[in-house]
Formats: structure tokens, C-alpha cells, sequence
């Protein structure tokens, strides 16, 4: 799997999602994060010729699109009003499974969890977290949604081996409670990623392992760790 950042900054045709669902195996799935003129410029309000468009062009993807990410910007606070119309328009055009990344506090109370529970959004799980709690998953708790984007230095900075043990272990546990746990590092711009990644994915194979062996009816799925690299 991976997440699609590239269309969070500028439209692309159908045809070329087209193509990238054609360029991967069945098996993969893709993430796609909402336009930033829907969140950061128009900020939720008034989006719906917006929603048609962009759905029309993600659409290319078919089967293979699993998840849409609504990345919010730092300075927009939880609005009921504003934020249920938007996630009611877009709930009423799409099936697929929603995410939302709020930064400021106001998202974290449980006013706003209730609201994004009843459109069954998940709030991702983030790091660096603007708010303790931020770190980990909220919402509607199927689909636990988290991004690594490099600490302390944003999209830079490596995760030092006791840190990525310590993902594992978060992944592993939210897998307990949630159907589906995705995890993005979109710490590339030094490369670190995808490593940051494979050894994600290799430690929680091994708590997997381990667990089945200790409890051989387990039949849970467990999470996949991913490097975020369409830009």
C-alpha cells in the first residue's frame, strides 16, 4: 500500500490514476489525501463541486483506493456545524473508509470524537503529535490510521531502532481493537522511510508470529508499514 500526497497539492487526470492502479498488483491498495483547496483554503466549507471533481479523478483507481486522508491545517479549530456538513457530503459520495488528521486542540475533545465516530472517520494517530493526545488513534476506532513523519526534525529525521520497536508494539496493540491498521513514515526527504518501514514490518511479523503461535485461533489481521512516496 501507499499513500497518495502529490494530490493534496494539484489535481491529476483520471487517467493517470488509471495507469497507477494498472502499474501494481491486485493485492495493492492505495491511500489518497483530499485537496488542500477543500481543507486549507476553503476549510471545509463549501466543497461539494470540489468532492464531485476530485472523486471523479481518484475514481481511476477503482477497487485499489481503500482510504481518503483529510490532512487539516494547524489553525482550523472543530467546527460541528461546518465539519458535519463536510464529512455528510462527502459520507454521501464515497464508500470508502475515511481518515482525518486535525491539528488544532479543540479536534482532540469528545465532542468532536463523537462527530467523527458517527460519520465513521478515524483520526490518525500522529507523530510528532501537536497534542498528547494526537499520538494515537480516535474517532471510529475500525481502521487505525497512523503517520510518522520524522522526530524532531519534520520529514527528516530518522527513528532510532528502540523508537521503531516501540511503533511496532503501538501497531500490534491498536490491531487488537481495529479491523485495519495502516501505518504511513513520510520522513523521506533524507531517504529514511522505506527503512524505517521494512523494520516496522519485520517486528510486528515477529509479534505476529509469536502470537499465533500462543494463541494458534487468532484470526485478526494484522497492520503493514508503508513509506508514504507519491508526491
Amino acid at each position: 500500500m501507499v499513500e497518495i500526497n502529490s494530490s493534496f497539492h494539484k489535481p491529476h487526470r483520471r487517467q493517470t490514476y488509471e495507469r497507477w492502479a494498472r502499474a501494481v498488483p491486485d493485492h495493492f491498495r492505495f491511500s489518497a489525501k483530499i485537496p488542500r483547496v477543500m481543507t486549507h483554503e476553503r476549510r471545509l466549507g463549501d466543497c461539494d463541486d470540489l468532492l464531485e471533481a476530485f472523486l471523479d479523478q481518484i475514481g481511476g483507481l477503482g477497487a485499489k483506493l481503500s482510504v481518503l486522508l483529510v490532512q487539516l491545517p494547524p489553525s482550523l479549530g472543530f467546527d460541528p456545524q461546518t465539519t458535519g456538513r463536510f464529512f455528510a457530503a462527502l459520507r454521501a459520495k464515497t464508500d470508502r473508509r475515511l481518515v482525518c488528521e486535525p491539528r488544532h486542540a479543540s479536534w482532540f475533545e469528545p465532542e468532536a470524537g463523537a462527530l467523527l465516530s458517527r460519520f465513521h472517520v478515524g483520526r490518525v494517530a500522529a507523530d510528532p503529535a501537536p497534542v498528547p493526545a494526537a499520538s494515537m488513534p480516535g474517532g471510529w476506532r475500525e481502521l487505525a490510521y497512523f503517520r510518522f513523519h520524522g522526530a524532531p526534525r519534520v520529514y527528516y529525521s530518522d527513528y532510532e531502532a528502540g523508537q521503531l520497536l516501540d511503533i511496532s508494539g503501538r501497531l500490534f496493540q491498536a490491531s487488537a481493537s481495529a479491523a485495519e491498521v495502516w501505518c504511513i513514515f513520510d520522513n523521506t526527504a533524507r531517504g529514511h522511510a522505506l527503512g524505517n518501514a521494512l523494520s516496522v514490518d519485520a517486528a510486528v511479523r515477529q509479534m505476529t508470529f509469536s502470537s499465533r503461535n500462543a494463541r494458534p485461533s487468532a484470526t485478526r489481521s494484522y497492520p503493514n508499514a508503508v513509506q508514504s512516496i507519491v508526491r
